[in-house]
């Protein structure tokens, strides 16, 4: 067997690698460096079969001949990295409601895990979390709504214990954390309203008033949070493109940040810099992405596009992926979703499939949760 040992290899400019053919076997105690950069450092012209480390996701990406797609990396278990939670949700079926919660590792790709069980099949809770718990507040039990508020350690798996309760039964608000404080805003009870209440992670007990949104929220608003801001943006059915933020540390009413240009109605989730905005229920629906700058204003401003048009996600992050999973299109037909997309929150463009919730009843389930043990509030 031949060998060869050079440090390094240029072509005759030296502006570049030499082409190498004939080797057929390295062998090293070593390592292969391969070449690495950021998403957008990405070559302009990429060939079938290029092969790089992306510095933005921490993985081998390689380029298929139409997209950049990760070296596969399934680890879902408790002790490997941040973990994402989708929990509740239903489907068509009678009553169709869940009450499952499904765990990922956010740094792999897979198909999600069962964690546990809430205390009662239900469907659109409102989610927030510390690094350490994971809170699930109110929610739909069928024509019912609920005022409980359960928690789950993310460190262990098992079902889901009794924190408290809020002030009022309520379905389909959004919740936001840093990591002392959770929030939940707007939803139904049974109308639309703008109430913000807080409660704190680390104890148990209920709800206390932190303020109003600037309006009414019926379903489907989209929040996340940095260590000092939360917010929230959008809803349905009125489709305001009001996006709010609070000082979570305090307690007053939300001030205006700005508008959002999609996404009126989807979910939302950060790492400390940037929130992103998925899917929405309006007119005719999206599978828009859109994002803001959390430590700034302003209006939202284009991300990517999900792998599915849907409303009735839920999204979870880590300081570097986002991700959204489940989700329905009611037009021609209801359609349900059990996909989970991710993407990489610093880059923008499309989302990439990540793997699939549990299957439920149907396969496929909507208006499902989302929080995680490493977001933005963190």
């Amino acid at each position: 067997m031949s060998k060869l040992n050079i440090g390094r290899i240029q072509n005759e400019n030296e502006d570049g690698s030499a082409s190498v053919s004939g080797i057929s076997t390295f062998s090293s105690t070593a390592f292969l460096e391969t070449p690495k950069g950021t998403t957008a450092q990405r070559p302009d012209n990429p060939q079938p079969g290029m092969i790089r480390f992306n510095t933005d996701s921490g993985h081998l990406e390689y380029y298929t001949g139409d997209f950049w797609d990760e070296v596969l990396v399934e680890n879902n278990t408790l002790d490997g990295g941040n973990r994402g939670i989708f929990a509740g949700g239903n489907d068509d079926a009678t009553p169709g409601l869940y009450d499952s919660i499904d765990y990922i590792t956010i740094s792999s790709l897979g198909n999600a895990i069962n964690f546990g069980s809430l205390q009662a099949a239900t469907t659109g809770g409102a989610m927030c979390a510390s690094s350490t718990r994971g809170l699930f507040m109110g929610g739909g039990q069928g024509p019912a709504k609920s005022s409980g508020i359960s928690f789950f350690t993310f460190s262990s798996t098992g079902n889901a214990s009794s924190f408290g309760n809020l002030t009022s039964a309520t379905d389909f608000a959004s919740g936001f954390s840093n990591s002392t404080r959770g929030l939940i805003c707007g939803g139904r009870n049974p109308a639309g309203t703008n109430v913000i209440e807080y409660v704190t992670i680390a104890s148990t007990g209920n709800s206390v008033d932190f303020g109003d949104l600037q309006s009414t929220r019926s379903f489907y608003s989209m929040s996340f949070a940095s260590s000092t801001r939360g917010i929230s943006g959008g809803e349905a059915p009125a489709f305001t493109n009001l996006i709010d933020y609070v000082t979570i540390s305090t307690t007053g009413n939300a001030s205006d940040f700005g508008d959002l240009t999609d996404n009126k109605g989807g979910a939302g989730c950060s790492n400390s810099t940037r929130g992103l905005f998925g899917g929405a229920y309006n007119p005719g629906l999206s599978n828009s992405i859109t994002f803001i700058t959390i430590a700034s204003k302003g209006d939202s401003q284009d991300f990517g596009d999900l792998t599915q048009t849907r409303r009735g996600l839920g999204a979870c992050a880590s300081s570097t992926r986002g991700l959204f999973g489940g989700g329905m299109n009611p037009s021609p037909t209801n359609t349900d979703f059990n996909i989970i997309d991710y993407v990489t929150i610093l880059s923008t463009g499309n989302a990439i499939d990540f793997g699939d919730l549990v299957t439920g009843s149907s396969g496929k389930q909507r208006n499902k949760a989302g929080c995680s043990n490493g977001h933005g509030g963190l």
